[in-house]
């Protein structure tokens, strides 16, 4: 549980999970119909600097950025300045109550689904990039290459908060 990153860098963060039903479906209503205003207090955070983006339509938030062309399984994928305002959108805000019941939308995935990794400012990682880093880390556990939450010292939240395991971390 180290890191040896100076602060010039910035933290990529990606996140996916698999949907318990297609996005139009009623059983993940809930969720869909708050992407937007959690992705866009997300733009709006301290520290934060930047967000794959889907088609922009309301009530769609980033789930056009799926995978293996499966309407289920989507990504979110940010950059922040640093971990501590990552930390605090995840923990500190409304996102925490979406975090929260996460298994009412979200299937338990079995593999990692989680990870972190240290960017230069300016760098907008791709999908591709990120579930590289995603692989990274599943065949190699945490590393300054590829980390979850419990790798950095400077999580804090993270430890008082989560509520794991559960469908997304």
């Amino acid at each position: 549980m180290t890191s040896s990153v100076t602060s010039t860098k910035h933290i990529a963060e990606l996140n996916i999970g698999r949907l318990v039903a297609e996005p139009g479906d009623a059983r993940v209503a809930e969720f869909m119909g708050a992407l937007d205003k959690i992705n866009g207090m997300g733009k709006r955070m301290p520290g934060f600097v930047w967000m794959a983006e889907g088609s922009g339509e309301p009530g769609t938030g980033n789930t056009e950025n799926n995978i293996g062309n499966d309407p289920k399984f989507v990504a979110n994928l940010t950059v922040w300045e640093d971990v501590e305002s990552l930390e605090h959108f995840v923990f500190n805000t409304v996102h925490k109550q979406f975090y929260d019941r996460r298994e009412e939308w979200f299937e338990l995935m079995q593999d990692q689904h989680f990870v972190m990794w240290y960017v230069e400012p300016g760098h907008k990682p791709t999908l591709d990039e990120a579930l590289e880093r995603l692989a990274y880390k599943q065949k190699h556990g945490d590393s300054d290459q590829a980390f979850g939450w419990s790798y950095i010292k400077e999580a804090k939240l993270f430890r008082e908060k989560s509520c794991r395991p559960v469908a997304a971390e």
